[in-house]
């Protein structure tokens, strides 16, 4: 599955594609229509104290940069 994924999004949104913001190198413009694809949060499901996912559900955390720089995660807990 991760394979394909990041097959189908490399033939979509190509390095090589005729990009004006470049200053950053060929995979940065690239990296923000990929994230920008993606969206920038994720509601997840939460029963009993754990993830409430699917059989074929899971969380991918991609890095769309080929070196990319250091990531932080913001977790934010709502229950009643």
């Amino acid at each position: 599955m991760r394979h394909d994924f990041e097959t189908w999004f490399d033939a979509y949104v190509p390095e090589d594609f005729p990009w004006t913001h470049t200053l950053e190198g060929d995979d940065d413009m690239p990296a923000h229509v990929k994230a920008s694809l993606m969206g920038p949060s994720l509601t997840l499901p939460i029963a009993g104290g754990r993830l409430a996912l699917g059989t074929w559900q899971g969380i991918y955390l991609c890095e769309h940069r080929d070196r990319g720089g250091p990531r932080s995660l913001l977790v934010t807990l709502n229950g009643e």
